[in-house]
């Protein structure tokens, strides 16, 4: 079959966004506690205390990264890529049709972006961080030091990474499918194409280009475009198969 050569763009993204009702947390699980979160905090600072904290976006932390920085560069991370591995019953998805959310996974590399925090309290920045991108208690985007290359060197950064043995890992999905579901699926923060195209357009201004994401937002725009998707139409029941 020919490559797609549509582009996603806002008025694509717009017919399909809607927002539904916050369903919470999934049963068996629940939302983590400040005092958890402060825990976790004190927990990374033990394996690694550094002089400069930086951390390393690939995802929405480029374009809604929600905390103070001093300077960003465009960093590359070994031995990780950037997937959309990580199934969502909220925010962008519901329980009857799951999201699909990008994390860290292993193999290959991943262009992205540094940020470096103020010098003071890495505690109280890290325990903010934890609490934007933990996806659920116990979680499956997981907080970890990595090693990104930059104009600079290399640099000790924290990024979230996939659990692979976590309940909401999706596995590596054909991009087909992830364009299916990212064209369907919304939840209260709003669609899940608006995510994919947001995250394009930022590493686009950045000069970065993810081939596989490149190819999954043409898919998408596909199928927007193809099955005359728009916000008003609830999709089907389809949950994620590990």
């Amino acid at each position: 079959m020919a490559s797609s050569t549509r582009k996603l763009t806002a008025e694509l993204v717009a017919r399909v966004e809607r927002m539904e009702p916050d369903p919470g947390p999934e049963p068996g699980t629940r939302e983590h506690t400040e005092a958890e979160f402060a825990a976790m905090a004190e927990a990374l600072l033990d394996e690694y205390r550094p002089t400069e904290l930086w951390v390393f976006a690939y995802g929405s932390l480029i374009w809604n990264p929600e905390f103070d920085f001093l300077e960003s560069c465009r960093a590359t991370a070994f031995g990780w890529h950037r997937s959309f591995c990580l199934t969502l019953t909220r925010w962008r998805g519901t329980r009857e049709f799951p999201a699909l959310m990008l994390a860290l996974d292993r193999g290959g590399s991943c262009q992205g972006m540094a940020f470096r925090l103020p010098a003071q309290d890495h505690s109280g920045q890290l325990a903010q961080l934890l609490a934007r991108e933990i996806d659920a208690n116990p979680p499956t985007n997981v907080p970890r030091w990595i090693t990104v290359r930059t104009g600079q060197g290399l640099l000790r950064a924290l990024a979230f990474v996939a659990a692979r043995d976590g309940n909401a890992y999706a596995g590596q999905l054909p991009p087909e499918r992830v364009a299916h579901v990212l064209a369907r699926a919304a939840g209260h923060w709003g669609s899940a194409a608006q995510y994919l195209f947001r995250t394009v357009t930022m590493l686009e201004e950045h000069g970065i280009r993810d081939r596989n994401l490149w190819r999954i937002q043409s898919l998408v725009a596909d199928e927007i475009e193809d099955a005359g998707l728009d916000g008003h139409q609830v999709p089907e029941a389809r949950f994620m198969q590990r």
